[in-house]
């Protein structure tokens, strides 16, 4: 099970209490931290966040309102004795732009800092035994990436009658999980099926990043449990979203129906708009299982 907290959930301008993007995806013990906007740092803090499980952030694109808390963050956690290695996730300037401003304050951090440039095409950025990441490019003004996190699970789960019955020892579990076979100390072949149940599918969360509407992009992230799409603009406002390469709320909706998610949050919000429910009204009526990206609120993916 992963927990998306949302931390942030405005576009360029903060405005009525909404500041701009930040999400923290939580997958087992650790924190992965998207995008990280101005006042990210006082909203880890506010919502509870656990800043020391954060080892990997990931910056989609070089607007402002995606990565201006970034140079702060990381100062603070310097400033707190941070130890362990952070690892950062970003278009290739963005390694430049953390250097400069560390080198005009004299900046010198406790810890190893790994700076990784996206790459420019489909591709896998990081895994653990737990997740893996994914990377796409998406169409904005400048360069752009949304993320895929899929939840790697074994393809077996152990059957604790079973392995009692049969007398498996621990030590072969791993292997059972796997799938493969036990053969007794009298060279008896147990089969995995009387010993282990199938387990269940990884889970898998979709950050589309800021993005004009692109129906290629559902190859990236077809049939994900939960999508969040940026919904900057209601109808109303189409051309606008057109012409600054951002979607609409009726376009997010569309996207989710055509990749087949099973859930969509909608994010990114124009300042222009105060209140949200005609934005969802339009979302929901195109694509059913819709909710606003609410700061605060943590979903279960």
């Amino acid at each position: 099970m992963l927990g998306l907290a949302i931390l942030a959930n405005n576009s360029a301008i903060p405005a009525f209490d909404r500041p701009p993007t930040a999400q923290a995806l939580t997958v087992a013990d650790q924190v992965f931290l998207i995008d990280c906007g101005e006042g990210t740092q006082m909203q880890i803090v506010r919502y509870k966040i656990r800043g020391s499980r954060i080892n990997h952030i990931f910056i989609s694109h070089l607007h402002g309102d995606h990565y201006f808390g970034l140079i702060g963050l990381i100062t603070s956690m310097g400033l707190s004795g941070r130890s362990v290695p952070l690892h950062i996730y970003g278009p290739s300037i963005l390694k430049k732009v953390i250097n400069v401003h560390l080198e005009a304050a004299s900046t010198n951090l406790p810890f190893q800092m790994y700076f990784h440039a996206h790459p420019d095409s489909f591709s896998k950025i990081t895994e653990d035994e737990k997740v893996e990441v994914w990377c796409f490019p998406v169409q904005h003004r400048i360069p752009c990436y949304g993320f895929v996190f899929r939840e790697k699970k074994l393809p077996r789960k152990i059957d604790a009658d079973a392995v009692k019955l049969y007398q498996v020892p621990f030590s072969f579990f791993g292997s059972l999980q796997q799938g493969k076979d036990y053969t007794t100390t009298d060279g008896d072949i147990i089969e995995n099926g009387l010993l282990t149940i199938k387990n269940t599918e990884g889970r898998s969360y979709a950050f589309s990043a800021d993005t004009i509407y692109d129906p290629s992009l559902c190859e990236y992230f077809e049939g994900v449990d939960i999508l969040y799409h940026e919904s900057t603009y209601m109808k109303l406002d189409e051309d606008k979203a057109t012409q600054r390469f951002h979607s609409t709320s009726e376009q997010a909706a569309m996207i989710a129906l055509q990749c087949k998610a099973k859930r969509l949050l909608l994010g990114h919000f124009s300042s222009r708009y105060e209140d949200l429910t005609e934005m969802l009204g339009e979302a929901t009526s195109v694509f059913e299982n819709t909710d606003l990206a609410l700061e605060g609120v943590t979903y279960l993916v």
